[in-house]
């Protein structure tokens, strides 16, 4: 049953990559407001997983609910309404270096339906206020740091006031005092009510900031909630 509080729900679900089964009998929940890392080596599925998540990746068989679309079954016309439900964060920033913070901001809003240049405008301060870098929104990309590049993406993720955010690797290409900055913030977003599903290698944050682990193994999800694997690893 999907619950007026889960945001995600995956069952017995299988993803095909190539005509080949990757992921087997997929099954986990997660809950509005719920952290949670995703762990596995390199090439296990991790980000295939993310990439059928919002909708990049066609399931084929079973059931993924996302954000109360049907994954499965959602009409290629309706995903850009799923992505304004969901943030996602990839560990390369994807910002367009011709444009300025602010219009990179601008770019998305347009594109997923904002037309009040008021609201808009109120909306972009807002976002850049959260990650730390109002100063920053007249700079363009290759002005700031890698930091402040994934923060400005991570802002850019938060314009629609998603349910989830989806986050493959945000720390990857971070020295370890910028990751530790780039993880507070996404603990701070998580604390005013939005989940966050991160797949990430740095067992150190886990260690450090210690949450459920969704590990992705032999072309299994595991679940430490379920007890599958340790919650410390």
């Amino acid at each position: 049953m999907f619950g007026s509080s889960t945001i995600v729900r995956v069952h017995k679900a299988q993803i095909v990559q190539d005509g080949e089964a990757i992921l087997k009998d997929i099954n986990f929940e997660l809950e509005k407001g719920e952290f949670c890392y995703l762990i596995g080596r390199t090439g296990s599925g991790k980000s295939s997983l993310l990439k059928t998540m919002y909708a990049d990746l066609p399931i084929s068989q079973g059931e993924m609910k996302v954000a109360n679309f049907d994954i499965q079954k959602i009409n290629r016309s309706k995903i850009p309404l799923l992505r304004r439900k969901i943030g996602i964060i990839f560990q390369d920033f994807q910002l367009l270096n011709d444009r300025s913070v602010y219009d990179n901001l601008l770019f998305v809003l347009k594109a997923t339906g904002w037309s009040d240049a008021n609201k808009i405008k109120i909306r972009i301060s807002e976002v850049l206020l959260k990650v730390g870098l109002s100063a920053l929104a007249n700079k363009f990309p290759h002005q700031i740091s890698g930091g402040e590049q994934q923060r400005i993406v991570v802002a850019r993720a938060l314009l629609n006031e998603p349910l989830i955010l989806f986050a493959d690797e945000p720390t990857g290409n971070l020295d370890p005092e910028v990751s530790e900055d780039i993880m507070k913030i996404f603990f701070e977003i998580n604390k005013s009510g939005t989940a966050i599903l991160m797949a990430t290698h740095n067992h150190q944050l886990i260690e450090k900031y210690p949450a459920r682990i969704l590990k992705v193994e032999n072309g299994k999800v595991l679940d430490s909630a379920k007890g599958e694997i340790a919650k410390n690893i």
